[in-house]
């Protein structure tokens, strides 16, 4: 048995993408024969959070308790450094595999309550593979019997077809980004990227930026879809686009990570909430008992 579970393929003309029992994690995503995520051995268990679905909090959340429906949880904390929990629980439990064909395959959890998160909910993610690229859809579910709150992201970290991202351009549709603290949590404030560092509304070279951003304020087109593309110094274009279920999203340029990890791919992670959001309450999704939520983000390498 791998660490993972097991492996599912699925495939549509010169694309080719493998997601795992384990967290529904995309594992492998290729298109002729080159790599649009940087994903991880069979034989391994996903490095800093690769390639995982964030649920039912994306990002970090804080320590201490919070509260809702008059229930409480608390995080067990992962980042001792910064005491925070990060991304969720959902990335560790196995899912039942509903459907897996040759193109598309959908994988379902039941969240139990746990002291970190004490509601019942059920998480449904469709993976589907088209002319269009890889377009992942969550649903989930209220199975409790009280509203219930959440939020869902996405840690994909994208490919270049060079050995690191040096020369890379990167362009993120994005009017602001939520201040931070030295514990990477909010400080409740949403600031315009406008005249710093962190504005990539005009494509512009990644070199000599160290990003971990939380973006806001998100530009879109007439369907409603917001994309960031991230361009390589040898032409080759990746899109990442998110329907308006996805306010927010983190860019990360991995300088934290260890030597080679290290600025070999850029994390670009849609999210439905900023951080901290279960204890902050800030752009929480609420569902009442029975209630559905749905949202869909998409992939493609377009050249």
């Amino acid at each position: 048995m791998l660490p993972s579970g097991e492996q599912i393929a699925i495939a549509h003309g010169d694309q080719r993408a493998i997601i795992t029992e384990v967290g529904a994690t995309l594992r492998v995503y290729v298109k002729g024969g080159v790599p649009v995520v940087e994903g991880f051995a069979a034989e391994d268990i996903p490095d800093f959070s690769r390639n995982q679905v964030l649920y039912p909090w994306p990002n970090r959340i804080g320590d201490g308790e919070w509260t809702f429906s008059g229930r409480t949880g608390t995080a067990s904390i992962d980042d001792v450094v910064h005491a925070t929990a990060n991304h969720g629980i959902a990335r560790w439990r196995p899912f039942e595999i509903e459907v897996a064909n040759q193109n598309r395959c959908v994988m379902s959890l039941v969240l139990h309550p746990l002291p970190e998160y004490p509601f019942i909910s059920k998480l449904t993610l469709d993976y589907h593979l088209g002319p269009k690229g890889l377009t992942t859809t969550a649903t989930v579910q209220n199975l409790d019997e009280v509203p219930i709150p959440f939020g869902l992201g996405y840690h994909p970290y994208f490919a270049v077809t060079t050995p690191t991202i040096e020369g890379a351009e990167l362009t993120v549709p994005a009017n602001a980004y939520v201040a931070v603290n030295d514990r990477k949590l909010p400080t409740g404030e949403i600031l315009p990227v406008a005249g710093n560092n962190y504005d990539f509304r005009t494509t512009k070279s990644i070199n000599g930026h160290n990003l971990d951003v939380t973006y806001a304020e998100l530009n879109r087109d007439d369907t409603g879809m917001c994309t960031v593309s991230l361009k390589d110094s040898k032409g080759s274009n990746i899109d990442v686009s998110m329907d308006r279920n996805f306010p927010y999203l983190q860019i990360f340029t991995g300088d934290s990570l260890p030597a080679g990890r290290r600025r070999t791919s850029v994390a670009i992670e849609p999210m439905t909430c900023p951080p901290d959001a279960l204890r902050s309450g800030k752009d929480l999704i609420i569902l009442e008992p029975g209630q559905r939520w749905t949202g869909s983000y998409r992939i493609a390498r377009t050249s």
